[in-house]
């Protein structure tokens, strides 16, 4: 049984709901998750509110040096916790011990908070009058983050929060609960005082209530685009600070000069890694030209021929299974509509299945050719392993396509040419823009956000903006007394 890690210890309430968690690739139950009730949320809270005056008092370096140990340990263990990742969520070994490098970076940008908290000062901003800022904790903070980086996206959070001297509570998913333990017990090893890091596991009534708790200050989200902008909504009329990152439709534009062997690459890393469960996965993609796409289309084709499907801690594979039944059903749902819509099936991985593993929930690589925009394939994010190609006529309809979506997360062009590239970036309405990088992620020290429907708040995550989410400004205008006596002025301050 799984049950929450509460001022420094595990916490396992002996009553209660709980959740059934799977191992994918077997299909089968491997343990429960207790999910918490209000007095489990209460009790939470608490004991971060109460670590926080002391923790916020501690000397930003040596808040710095606990993430420093912490982040030597990831890299001492971090085959322990990538094992952990695959048995719950899935995705093949490698690429979780890739999920846990990438969060890894972030704790390592956090270690140099001493620099990141720098106010500034000015000296004489009127006579005898100086001026400077800083930068403080803002209190209790709560992470809500996915089943599909149960590592990495809390890691985008809780060091920079931590760093900045705020309390952390972390709501990770009920389908892959263990990581976030891990974690947890990882940072209690490296010196983290009781109730500056705790984890509530539960489901939307835990995030409700989260939403709702009067003593947490701000609130930072990973999920789908309807609860993204309820989690805004709603934490926003309670007070809170919010930012809510939503859902994605990501293209990728290849145009007529690319090299094709190095789009089709991309393409079957970019949409069939992790079974395309990443908020970062690239589902369509535009090619310019009819013969760009019938040529790309038979390249695909035979790569997918090639995939190897199979269990995740198999060193084989290169994609392992989706996370629970119901999403893979929800997944070969959408490619049934896709048939529905009129658009063409090259590659049907409805059926596959891996040989001694046919209850765990598998699926093959799926491709679409002319999906058009009023397709609800090409709509809706669907979260799996099914790449939709869409043909343009110009590189000008496939600026216009893409900034005509909902969802504007991040996307791509493969070019050999520097004036479309160049034109693409400035024009594209989108957060996060790759040329000839399949999946733009940034770096920890720059920062992850969407534009439009993919990103509800003012704040993207970790990076500078990080930093700014966790902390307030405050600023401090100082005079020590000269001796003269200027007497009252009753008309608004100014520094002559």
């Amino acid at each position: 049984m799984i049950g929450h890690f509460i001022n420094g210890d595990t916490v396992t309430p002996t009553n209660g709901k709980t959740a059934d968690v799977f191992n994918p690739t077997t299909g089968q139950v491997s343990t429960q998750v207790c999910l918490a009730n209000e007095d489990d949320l209460n009790n939470t809270v608490a004991a971060a509110k109460a670590a926080f005056p002391e923790w916020a008092n501690t000397p930003p370096l040596r808040r710095a040096r606990i993430l420093f140990k912490f982040k030597m340990m990831l890299e001492d263990r971090i085959d322990e916790l990538a094992e952990i990742i695959s048995n719950e969520h899935g995705k093949v070994f490698s690429d979780a011990k890739g999920e846990v490098t990438r969060g890894m970076e972030v704790v390592e940008f956090a270690c140099g908070i001493p620099h990141l908290l720098k106010g500034d000062f000015t000296e004489n901003v009127g006579t005898n009058v100086d001026s400077h800022s800083m930068r403080q904790a803002l209190g209790v903070v709560a992470g809500i983050t996915p089943f599909n980086f149960p590592a990495m996206v809390p890691m985008w959070m809780f060091p920079v929060a931590l760093a900045c001297g705020n309390t952390f509570v972390l709501k990770p998913s009920e389908r892959d609960p263990s990581a976030a333990l891990w974690i947890a017990n990882a940072l209690k090893e490296c010196g983290l005082p009781a109730g500056v890091f705790n984890v509530l596991n539960g489901d939307k009534d835990a995030v409700n209530g989260l939403l709702a708790h009067p003593d947490i200050a701000a609130i930072s989200f990973v999920g789908s685009t309807p609860i993204a902008e309820h989690i805004y909504t709603t934490g926003a009329a309670n007070g809170k600070r919010v930012q809510a990152l939503g859902g994605a439709k990501n293209h990728l534009v290849v145009m007529p000069d690319a090299d094709l062997d190095q789009v089709c690459d991309a393409l079957m890393g970019a949409a069939y890694g992790s079974a395309g469960e990443r908020c970062m996965a690239i589902s369509v993609a535009v090619c310019v030209g009819e013969e760009v796409a019938d040529r790309l289309n038979e390249k695909l084709k035979a790569e997918l021929q090639k995939l190897t499907v199979g269990p995740s801690l198999d060193p084989a594979s290169e994609m392992g299974p989706l996370v629970t039944k119901d999403h893979l059903n929800k997944v070969k749902g959408y490619v049934d509509i896709g048939v529905e819509e009129g658009a063409d099936l090259l590659v049907d991985g409805r059926d596959f299945k891996v040989a001694g593993y046919e209850d765990g929930f598998f699926m093959g690589g799926c491709l679409f050719d002319r999906v058009t925009p009023d397709m609800r394939i090409y709509k809706e994010e669907i979260f799996g392993p099914v790449l939709s190609v869409v043909r343009a006529q110009s590189f000008d309809e496939a600026l216009d396509l893409i900034n005509a979506h909902e969802f504007a997360n991040g996307t791509s062009i493969f070019t050999n040419d520097g004036d479309a590239a160049r034109t693409f970036t400035s024009r594209i309405q989108v957060g996060m823009v790759g040329v000839n990088v399949p999946i733009p992620v940034p770096m920890a020290f720059h920062s992850f956000g969407g534009w439009k429907r993919s990103l509800f708040g003012d704040h993207s995550v970790h990076g500078e903006e990080g930093v700014r989410f966790y902390t307030k400004l405050k600023t401090v205008t100082t005079r020590w007394p000269t001796g003269i006596r200027a007497g009252a002025d009753f008309i608004m301050p100014t520094m002559k």
